[in-house]
């Protein structure tokens, strides 16, 4: 079996495994080979003059346009995501979200951003934009009637769902329709759900950005991005990114091609996992609230349910106290859960979170202490019974 034939007709688990494998970049081999080199040799003066005539994926040139390993795994991401004609591939989630920005807006240009993304972000729109002279504006993405005032005159508008830390869910269809309507260019952080789960484009985004350190990857041992999207806006995509000489090791490259094959079963397990989590812990009497989407309870579970085909292990939680130390307490008491950022790996990471710290305009936890959790592949039984005897220092 060879891959990289046209599987657009293919469900997403086999587009996953074969996504990528074309034979020339293969060889006689399953996996692309790890291709580790800066210059690209000619044949002749004469072949090197034609080659930079093209700029394409599969077009040697030069080590910062890449070379078969890192072609073939943003192909593989390409074949994924629905009306994608390009995937441009970065050496970090936030390099990402830096290269969508900057191929989108120019200086005196308006910016909408929804009050629950990520960090940052947010701290990218408020530093390094607010610097070369775009405005921001932050909105609450599920006020769609505010949101057709406030589209008026934007040039770009940046979504993120489920929201950073909270879990809100928006419309994106509506706001991405929104978007277009005014002229405005969306674009969405689709890192939680994967193409496997959301699909942004299908769904009206012109832009998709991932954090590929997390759920592609996902073993914590690389940090890579990418961004996806029709012809024009992959084009702007990728002649940003070489303007900034984004370029990713051929090495990381090949562990995220490796993530990718099991990222469909590994995701079908952690958001098994985190359901029944989730489920648990609403019947906690030191817990208020649970933050997730999948849950039916949650206020945004309608248009995750209509929108989405998958979920993950991320959620948080808010706890039953005011005590604002005591969701350190419970997260310092936890024996399987690891502290500490990022998300998206096998194994399961606690952190004790503050939303208010993270918001212009869209309420918080109310000044309670909460829990982010991501669950891993450990027994969902066991996990289930660290976070009973860690609730009980509450």
């Amino acid at each position: 079996m060879s891959g990289g034939g046209d599987d657009s007709s293919r469900r997403p688990a086999t587009r996953v495994v074969r996504g990528g494998r074309r034979p020339e970049w293969t060889g006689p081999v399953v996996n692309p080979p790890v291709w580790r080199a800066s210059t690209h040799l000619y044949a002749s003066d004469a072949e090197r003059r034609e080659a930079g005539k093209h700029n394409n994926d599969g077009q040697f040139f030069y080590g910062r346009r890449g070379a078969p390993t890192q072609w073939a795994l943003a192909d593989a991401l390409t074949a994924l995501e629905q009306g994608a004609h390009g995937t441009v591939l970065y050496p970090s989630g936030v390099a990402a979200i830096a290269g969508a920005m900057l191929a989108v807006l120019k200086p005196g240009d308006r910016l909408l951003m929804s009050d629950n993304a990520y960090d940052p972000t947010r701290s990218m729109a408020t530093g390094l934009l607010a610097r070369l002279g775009v405005e921001t504006a932050f909105f609450d993405p599920r006020d769609l009637t505010g949101f057709a005032t406030l589209v008026e005159g934007a040039k770009a508008v940046w979504l993120e769902a489920p929201g950073s830390l909270t879990f809100e869910m928006c419309d994106v269809p509506a706001l991405a329709a929104a978007a277009r309507a005014a002229g405005a260019v969306s674009i969405l952080d689709n890192t939680w759900a994967s193409p496997l789960g959301f699909a942004g484009l299908a769904h009206g985004c012109d832009i998709v950005m991932m954090s590929l350190s997390k759920h592609v990857g996902g073993h914590s041992d690389l940090m890579m991005g990418s961004a996806s999207a029709g012809k024009r806006w992959y084009t702007a995509l990728r002649r940003t990114a070489q303007e900034l000489g984004q370029v990713v090791s051929p090495d990381d490259a090949a562990l995220a091609a490796r993530g990718l094959r099991t990222m469909g079963i590994r995701l079908e397990a952690q958001t098994k996992s985190a359901l029944a989590i989730a489920e648990w812990l609403e019947t906690q009497p030191q817990v208020a609230r649970v933050m997730c989407p999948m849950l039916p309870s949650d206020p945004g579970h309608a248009l995750w349910k209509r929108d989405f085909t998958g979920g993950c292990g991320l959620f948080a939680f808010v706890l039953a106290s005011d005590d604002p130390a005591a969701s350190a307490r419970v997260v310092d008491a936890l024996e399987l859960f690891g502290i500490g950022y990022s998300w998206g790996g096998y194994e399961s990471l606690a952190l004790a979170i503050t939303p208010e710290d993270y918001r212009s305009c869209m309420a918080g936890t109310g000044g309670k202490p909460a829990i982010r959790l991501s669950i891993g592949l450990e027994d969902a039984q066991d996990l289930i019974g660290d976070l009973g005897q860690a609730l009980a220092r509450v």
